[in-house]
């Protein structure tokens, strides 16, 4: 098993985060594991992705260039990642925020409204956490149990209060 993941967004809404969760929760499966954040010019509000690869074997770069799995939060990452998606990939859209369609026959598209939910939820924060749900459902990467463990050790003391409502998005996302 190996799959290419790009994750990609604006600044602030938890791209960083989705690639460090799942790398974090990969190697505490004991996966082999890549993870290079990828920063725009402005990092709140600009453009960021991450790429993340989980496999079974080594790897032998970290880079990203055609992902087996895409996750775009916004519209221009939607246009800079669409056309890159490997044949018979996932590209997984948030849909409140992306409403263009792709044209490709060639992959699977998982539209999730993710920062609507996000807002039933009472944290618009956590529509990162609801795509990643949402993906662990589509894909057989990770568990999500191991996900909600691995919050556990990535959010900070002081913030322990967010485990809950991450908690429940994965939840959402993953029963979406």
């Amino acid at each position: 098993m190996r799959e290419d993941i790009i994750f990609a967004g604006f600044g602030g809404q938890g791209i960083m985060f989705m690639g460090k969760a799942v790398s974090y929760t990969a190697m505490n499966e004991g996966k082999f594991v890549t993870w290079m954040p990828s920063y725009g010019a402005e990092v709140r509000g600009g453009t960021a992705h991450s790429m993340v690869i989980v496999s079974d074997s080594l790897i032998a770069s970290p880079v990203v260039r055609q992902p087996s799995i895409c996750v775009v939060m916004n519209k221009p990452s939607f246009d800079k990642f669409e056309g890159k998606v490997k044949e018979k990939g996932l590209l997984v859209i948030n849909s409140s925020l992306v409403e263009s369609q792709t044209k490709r026959k060639d992959i699977d598209v998982l539209k999730v409204p993710a920062t609507d939910m996000a807002f039933k939820l009472g944290n618009p924060r956590v529509s990162n956490m609801i795509i990643l749900g949402a993906l662990l459902a589509a894909k057989d990467l990770l568990s999500p149990k191991s996900l909600v463990e691995s919050l556990t050790e990535l959010i900070p003391k002081n913030r322990k209060d967010l485990l809950s409502i991450n908690r429940e998005a994965i939840s959402q996302g993953y029963e979406y």
